[in-house]
């Protein structure tokens, strides 16, 4: 019985998953969560949402790119009496895809990110920082379907902080998992 049933759920897998053709362009609006915090700083996760779009295109049946604009919360959360940073950015990631196998991609780029807010304890915050954030995101993504889990890393390179008002070696650390929807046209 359990040979039975693990026989019908890699069909079902096999069926589901969706094929990547050289040529393929499509969006793919996705919505998920971020954990994110800021290196050297004294601070715990904080979890945000994430939201947007991203454009592809395949270039052959084993790699793509991705582009795309992403409403995304950052910051970290106070701890020891300090108040959260509430961070929020448009992120432009721009992706390698490389599909190891069918359905299943590893994927690797570079990131732009624009600061839209910075607030702490209700007060505007937006001065002390730097308006424009820089990033290495790497991630896998998985699709069934048209349906896409991505999960993401992003190294922050850029240091946050304007250098005359805040600690200057702090840089963003985010973690995102997103589900995406892919519209071929």
């Amino acid at each position: 019985m359990k040979k039975l049933m693990m026989i019908a759920a890699m069909m079902l897998a096999a069926v589901t998953v969706s094929a990547q053709e050289a040529g393929q362009a499509f969006l793919k609006p996705m919505v998920g969560g971020t954990l994110t915090n800021v290196t050297k700083a004294d601070g715990k996760m904080k979890f945000g949402l994430v939201a947007g779009a991203e454009f592809g295109y395949m270039c052959s049946e084993k790699f793509g790119i991705t582009a795309g604009a992403l409403y995304t919360m950052q910051g970290a959360k106070g701890k020891n009496g300090m108040p959260d940073l509430k961070l929020e950015y448009i992120n432009v990631p721009v992706l390698a895809n490389y599909y190891v196998a069918p359905g299943f991609a590893i994927k690797a780029g570079v990131q732009a990110g624009f600061m839209t807010k910075a607030k702490s304890d209700g007060a505007d915050l937006k001065e002390l920082y730097n308006k424009v954030d820089f990033s290495i995101p790497v991630g896998i993504s998985y699709e069934f379907s048209d349906f896409v889990i991505d999960a993401r890393y992003n190294f922050g390179l850029s240091k946050i902080g304007k250098k005359e008002y805040t600690d200057t070696s702090n840089k963003n650390s985010v973690i995102m998992l997103t589900l995406g929807y892919k519209i071929p046209f």
